[in-house]
């Protein structure tokens, strides 16, 4: 055991709670147990409620936090401090909950909320029968066309409109440039819009067949 390592184990713990991020991470980089208890109870509950926003499930939600605070302690060494450690936390709790989600990719249980997709909001139809028919069957299409993106698409699509990310946040959080965020983004959503003017032909249709 090294000299630094004995050293903090002599910290009091309340000392830890009013130390900054980039403290307790240097910390728990030496071996400091404590110090990374401490930043998870910081962030987990953000994490969470990221994580949740994405898998609309609390089970999947739990194995997803306990998944990304072991992997962000497994890669703890690899934190360079360019960016906050809640940005990083994020992040990678975005990816776990993103896998789940490709794992259980066109099985019945995966959802969407209707409330993720607020940029494709469908307006609320009138109680004619008919209409509140092909408004159920819109949103079954666009929660099908959203499970069908390819999986860079898709996650982008989720990044973006289940957390409400900026374009910035976006090409943070995926890895990649704002330009090719942007350009992601845009293919989801030409995807997205085919998807529902497809349906939109057949609703046409159909109702030219009944008149």
């Amino acid at each position: 055991m090294n000299q630094n390592y004995r050293e903090t184990e002599l910290l009091p713990e309340d000392s830890l709670t009013v130390m900054t991020d980039e403290s307790l991470v240097s910390l728990a980089k030496r071996g400091e147990h404590l110090a990374y208890v401490e930043l998870c109870r910081r962030h987990s509950a953000m994490a969470f409620r990221t994580i949740s926003r994405i898998t609309r499930n609390k089970e999947d939600s739990e194995d997803a936090l306990q998944d990304s605070l072991l992997r962000a302690f497994t890669h703890l060494n690899t934190f360079d401090g360019r960016s906050a450690f809640s940005t990083w936390l994020t992040r990678i709790a975005i990816n776990s909950a993103l896998m789940i989600l490709r794992k259980k990719r066109g099985h019945p249980e995966t959802s969407f909320d209707d409330d993720t997709w607020c940029y494709f909001q469908i307006p609320d139809p009138s109680l004619n029968p008919e209409r509140c028919f092909f408004a159920r069957e819109k949103k079954r299409v666009l929660r099908q066309a959203v499970r069908s993106l390819p999986p860079l698409l898709r996650d982008v699509t989720v990044i973006r409109y289940a957390q409400e990310a900026s374009l910035d946040e976006v090409a943070t959080l995926s890895g990649i440039s704002i330009a090719a965020a942007k350009s992601r983004l845009l293919r989801a959503r030409n995807s997205l819009r085919l998807a529902l003017t497809e349906n939109e032909t057949t609703r046409t249709r159909m109702s030219d067949m009944r008149e």
